[in-house]
C-alpha cells in the first residue's frame, strides 16, 4: 500500500468514510497519487474535486479537516469536497464515474453506483425538460 493509499484509508477510518472518489479534470492524476505513480498532484492552476460518501452526517467542520488533509495527502492547492448525499443527481453520477480512491467495502460500492445510476436516470426526462426550456428562453 502507498503512502498516499494509507493516508487516505486512515481518514476514512478516522470520519467514517465509505467511499473516496476523485472526479473532474485532475481524477487521473490522483489515482495515480494513489497507486504510487506519482508523489504529488502537479503544479496547476485546476483545483482537485472529491467526492465521498460517509457512514454517518458529517459537520461543516468535520468537512473543512478532510479537505484540509486530502490537500495535504495530494500537494493540492485547493480541495473542493463534495458531499455523496448532498450532491444532485447529476453531479452525484458524475462523482461515481470518476476515479474510485478507496472503498471500505466493493460490494456496496458496486450497490450504491447502481443507486445513482438509477436517480439519474429516473430524472433524465425532467432534466432534458429543463434544459430545453432555458435553451427556448435564452435562445
Amino acid at each position: 500500500m502507498t503512502r498516499a493509499a494509507r493516508k487516505i484509508k486512515d481518514l476514512c477510518a478516522e470520519f467514517g468514510l465509505k467511499l473516496v472518489y476523485a472526479f473532474g479534470s485532475r481524477a487521473r492524476e490522483a489515482l495515480a497519487c494513489i497507486q504510487g505513480k506519482k508523489q504529488k498532484l502537479s503544479a496547476g492552476a485546476s483545483d482537485l474535486d472529491i467526492g465521498i460518501k460517509s457512514a454517518s452526517p458529517l459537520s461543516v467542520n468535520e468537512k473543512v479537516r478532510i479537505a484540509a488533509s486530502l490537500e495535504d495527502i495530494f500537494g493540492a492547492g485547493r480541495v473542493d469536497l463534495v458531499v455523496l448525499a448532498e450532491a444532485p443527481a447529476f453531479l452525484a453520477l458524475e462523482i461515481v464515474q470518476g476515479e474510485l480512491l478507496f472503498a471500505a467495502d466493493k460490494r456496496d460500492e458496486a450497490e450504491y453506483q447502481l443507486y445513482i445510476m438509477r436517480r439519474a436516470a429516473d430524472l433524465f426526462p425532467f432534466e432534458k425538460a429543463r434544459r430545453r426550456m432555458l435553451l427556448e428562453a435564452h435562445g
